[in-house]
């Protein structure tokens, strides 16, 4: 697609090939697009000459530079922010199947495994439903506990291994993450994974429509000390707001950003050779975790908030 041109009760494609019924049809199905102009995709200027003719004489501005428009203000994000009904529906499918693809991956896990062979797994079940992983980290002892975001290496597993995605389908992005342990988990990691557990549910109770971003990262703070932690959010980002982008803002204590209702979130705090993450809608009424480990998953039920929140524990093979 060259560009949308949207205009009151029209929406014009911009196909830079003769393909363009194909456009429509296979990837702009459910769009409203009225009516279609195609440009020789050598002749750039071609497509330009296009916006500025659709846009003469209105008051146009664009998510790129084309046509010499003004750039949509740093606010216009923000109306992506709240989720539609469609939107949700969406995102609860998503959210389920990236959580089944990595607890496929997970159960998969064999030692002596390398991280690259982990990582196959997952991008494995995720592709075959149609999510790309646009993050796809995976960490296998010793680099779980010297790295927060671990790119892939070659280590291979021997008792210990973290993965995390960002997984998009039709624009949405779902992010999780998941610890695996070959046989039993020492106590000071079980302590340490309650700890971040702990931290996330404190953070998830907070995210409540109307609450500033800062606040939250407040109580993240304040549950981070509460166990024993208190500098560990020094060491690494604590997520933020998710949807059309794997973070629409990463939230740090001065964040005045204000909740949306129906807008999702992605708190990952960490501690050393932990982190808990994943994907969670906040409504009205409370909220739903979009990535929900299944009936099968071990979890850890936290209090905070006044409420309990489940927390996904690490798996043990």
């Amino acid at each position: 697609v060259g560009a949308l041109v949207v205009r009151p009760g029209r929406v014009t494609l911009l196909a830079s090939n003769i393909e363009t019924e194909r456009l429509v049809t296979e990837e702009l199905s459910g769009l409203e697009v009225t009516d279609t102009e195609v440009f020789p995709w050598h002749e750039p200027a071609r497509r330009e000459a296009i916006v500025q003719h659709l846009a003469k004489g209105s008051s146009f501005a664009a998510d790129d530079a084309s046509a010499g428009l003004p750039p949509l203000p740093d606010d216009f994000v923000r109306l992506r922010y709240e989720l539609t009904e469609a939107e949700i529906e969406r995102y609860r499918g998503l959210g389920q199947d990236a959580a089944r693809a990595m607890e496929n991956a997970a159960r998969a896990i064999e030692k002596g495994m390398t991280e690259p062979e982990v990582a196959a797994l997952i991008a494995d079940g995720c592709l075959k439903t149609g999510i790309l992983p646009i993050v796809l980290l995976v960490a296998a002892d010793e680099r779980v506990r010297n790295w927060r975001h671990p790119i892939v290496k070659s280590a291979p597993v021997r008792q210990c291994v973290m993965m995390v995605i960002c997984g998009r389908r039709r624009g949405l992005v779902a992010a999780l993450t998941r610890l695996v342990h070959m046989g039993e988990v020492p106590e000071g990691l079980k302590h340490r994974h309650r700890a971040v557990c702990a931290v996330d549910a404190a953070m998830i109770a907070a995210t409540i429509p109307g609450a500033r971003a800062g606040e939250v990262f407040a109580k993240a703070q304040e549950a981070y000390a509460e166990n024993g932690f208190a500098d560990e959010w020094l060491r690494h980002h604590q997520g933020g707001a998710i949807g059309y982008q794997a973070r629409d803002y990463i939230a740090d204590p001065q964040s005045s950003e204000i909740i949306e209702p129906n807008q999702a979130f992605a708190w990952n705090p960490s501690v050393r050779g932990t982190k808990s993450e994943d994907t969670v809608l906040v409504g009205e009424h409370g909220f739903e975790v979009l990535t929900a480990p299944s009936a099968d998953w071990p979890v850890l039920t936290v209090q905070a908030g006044g409420k309990s929140i489940p927390r996904a524990d690490i798996l043990v093979k």
